[in-house]
């Protein structure tokens, strides 16, 4: 026979009228799910949030003061530490904000360049993302995969640029140097290769009941709140906004290339994990038209001797390049007054360089548009009602990057 339990007279007249204290809960900044160094203060009822404050700054950049004490073109290996996952995207941004500043027009196959690395750049930020977010929600293996993708993709910029992390390749008016030779052989072949293991990574997570329990349903963002706090990039297009720079207002030749831009329909964490496989693919799509179309002539501006550094081999045999190249590196290149913006569509979203100029070779002020820090900023009301649990597959879900939160 069961043995009946009674509550005490005490409780049982508080009933559903018993509160509980609220627990206060510092999520970070040294935890791995918060992805570096962001700190949420949470405030628990029991394991649901009802209140989520983002604090950040640990990184302590300080980027844009630092750029008002370079030159222009000192600055650009201070771009890589912004989006530290997506360097060359990042170098070419700032590369063209300073270039419409200067009213300077690059030539062809250096629009190509860019585009053929800013798009390898997104598909190493994605899988990075990817393998995180799979880490976050509890699958090891596919973290393993996409890290050995991203292994094949750093040679590449390895053998491209010099280096395999923070690459500062993208120049005023150009890049530093050009592809060598059989690089576009061996980017297609990667692309080839790439697609089948992107559709097994895919195939790991997408009808994997774990991760859907995970993701489906949690953080759902809807359009109205997507656009009112400024989310740009797969966050924005998650919450079915199809709004895409390259597709919306074209540069570095982007206007040349088909591709599909991917939206989500509920704006929930599976979604915004669709968003970010699909543009993969797109990638590719796009990496493959470049290469196949790839033009002739200058790496860089033939007509901005006033802001691109002679070939190193006139400066060590011709006393005008060496004239130049020493005005460049002391004083700068020499800009007009003036004041641009310029936005791009990097892995994370959009980032833009506002630039104001009084003449010479440093900028008087300039101003950094982070997509991770925008994107981060609808986290109080995105926790809020969430489990604990579920805050870490949100943060997986935004895919942010402190570098350029604490720029």
């Amino acid at each position: 026979m069961a043995t009946e339990f009674s509550y005490p007279d005490s409780a049982a007249k508080a009933g559903p009228e018993l509160e509980t204290e609220k627990l206060s809960l510092s999520m970070g900044p040294s935890h791995p799910s918060t992805h570096g160094v962001l700190r949420l203060q949470l405030e628990l009822d029991g394991e649901v949030v009802t209140k989520c404050e983002p604090i950040i700054g640990y990184l302590h950049r300080g980027d844009e003061k630092i750029a008002e004490n370079m030159t222009y073109n000192q600055f650009v290996p201070y771009t890589d530490r912004l989006d530290y996952i997506a360097p060359l995207a990042n170098n070419m941004a700032y590369a063209i904000a300073v270039e419409k500043l200067a009213k300077l027009e690059v030539p062809a196959r250096c629009q190509a360049i860019r585009v053929l690395t800013a798009e390898l750049a997104r598909i190493s930020s994605h899988l990075l993302g990817l393998g995180a977010f799979g880490i976050d929600t509890g699958a090891w293996t596919v973290f393993m995969y996409t890290f050995t993708e991203r292994e094949k993709l750093y040679r590449l910029f390895e053998e491209l640029t010099g280096a395999r992390f923070t690459t500062s390749y993208s120049r005023i008016g150009g890049v530093a140097r050009d592809i060598p030779e059989g690089w576009l052989g061996r980017v297609n072949a990667f692309c080839d290769q790439f697609l089948p293991i992107l559709e097994e990574i895919l195939s790991l997570l997408t009808r994997n009941k774990i991760f859907m329990d995970r993701t489906v349903g949690i953080g759902v963002i809807s359009k109205e709140d997507a656009i009112a706090y400024g989310l740009t990039g797969p966050n924005l297009r998650g919450s079915g906004v199809g709004l895409d720079l390259r597709k919306d207002r074209p540069y570095s030749g982007y206007e040349q290339y088909e591709f599909d831009v991917p939206v989500g329909t509920t704006g929930d964490s599976y979604d915004r994990y669709l968003v970010r496989g699909e543009e993969m693919r797109q990638s590719v799509r796009i990496i493959r038209q470049v290469i196949a179309r790839f033009p002739d002539g200058l790496w860089y501006a033939g007509d901005a001797k006033r802001i691109f550094a002679p070939p190193k081999d006139k400066v060590l045999t011709s006393m005008e390049e060496l004239i130049q190249n020493f005005m460049l590196v002391t004083e700068g290149p020499l800009m007009p007054a003036g004041e641009v913006y310029f936005e791009a569509e990097n892995p994370k979203g959009v980032l833009g360089f506002y630039v104001v100029s009084k003449g010479g070779g440093v900028p008087w002020r300039l101003k950094i548009r982070a997509p991770s820090f925008c994107n981060l900023s609808i986290l109080p009301k995105l926790c809020v009602g969430a489990m604990v649990s579920d805050v870490v597959a949100i943060l997986g879900s935004l895919d942010f990057v402190m570098g350029e939160c604490d720029r």
